[in-house]
């Protein structure tokens, strides 16, 4: 069990909205399309958590070259017709953001753009939830994950010591600045992306707790 705490801080990709999966699913078939033959898998190793310049870095080291513009083109596409029509919820995701008190004071923290989040939770039906607590390691800090920046301005903006927050991080990537940040951490592994011994992956990053499902994020957080 946690001692309950002042705040929470989730990450969005993976953790509420079921977009590892789906985007990484489209990777692979993309770069695959475009002579650099890739599975899902491949892509799920390699590329969760990242997001602009380090995503792009990423897939460049994976294929041994510059991304391709066909590439490019079509996870614009596919990007725009995902904000269109919307992804699934990660299971249990909304009705555990719904149950949280009121009085507790909650943010989005996510490498994703404010545009994409947004956008998203307004399709889960979520729009309000966390008022203007939503912040992008694009768009308010200069360092994006793995550093623990974007956490560290969560909190701040939520008025609540880092040391007194939760911070909830399905990705090696956001683990690292999770834990370095000071916060307690919940390694969520109840998305469809998470490989086998994932959760044995972020135990070794750092983790302080691991949790298959909002059942259990709720069980750690003694909220009922």
């Amino acid at each position: 069990m946690i001692d309950r705490p002042q705040a929470i801080i989730f990450d969005f990709d993976g953790v509420l909205l079921e977009s590892e999966y789906e985007g990484n699913r489209l990777i692979a078939e993309a770069l695959s399309d475009s002579g650099h033959p890739t599975t899902i898998d491949d892509a799920l190793a390699h590329f969760v958590g990242l997001n602009g310049k380090d995503f792009a870095a990423a897939v460049e080291k994976w294929i041994g070259t510059v991304v391709p513009v066909n590439f490019q083109q079509r996870m614009t596409q596919e990007r725009q017709r995902v904000l269109r029509e919307g992804l699934a919820e990660v299971a249990g995701a909304v009705d555990f953001v719904r149950s949280l008190p009121s009085s507790l004071p909650k943010a989005v923290a996510s490498s994703s753009s404010v545009q994409w989040i947004r956008t998203h939770l307004g399709h889960l039906g979520l729009a309000d939830a966390f008022g203007d607590h939503i912040y992008s390691g694009r768009d308010h800090v200069e360092r994006g994950k793995p550093a623990p920046d974007l956490y560290l301005h969560a909190a701040r903006q939520l008025g609540v010591p880092i040391e007194r927050s939760v911070i909830i991080e399905d990705s090696p990537v956001g683990v690292t600045g999770a834990v370095a940040s000071g916060a307690t951490v919940i390694g969520f592994v109840g998305g469809s992306h998470c490989l086998d011994g994932q959760a044995d992956r972020l135990r070794a990053l750092g983790v302080h707790h691991i949790a298959d499902g909002f059942d259990e994020v709720r069980r750690l957080l003694g909220l009922g």
